[in-house]
């Protein structure tokens, strides 16, 4: 079993459509498409998008683990 560090974890997510954008390099209008199209791995709890650094790298550059 794998221990994640809260500290780790943390430091992974991105709160918010804008750190999203910001991280993979688009506007926030493109990011804001793209998460509705399900095209970006993100979820939506509320009117807050929450994306991790690792899933949209791994989505990103197309490697399975």
């Amino acid at each position: 079993m794998q221990v994640i560090d809260e500290t780790e974890l943390r430091d992974d997510l991105l709160w918010g459509a804008g750190a999203i954008a910001r991280y993979i390099g688009r506007s926030k209008r493109q990011t804001y498409y793209l998460l509705e199209k399900g095209q970006v791995p993100a979820r939506k709890i509320g009117d807050l998008w929450l994306g991790s650094k690792t899933t949209l790298d791994t989505h990103l550059t197309g490697e399975q683990s």
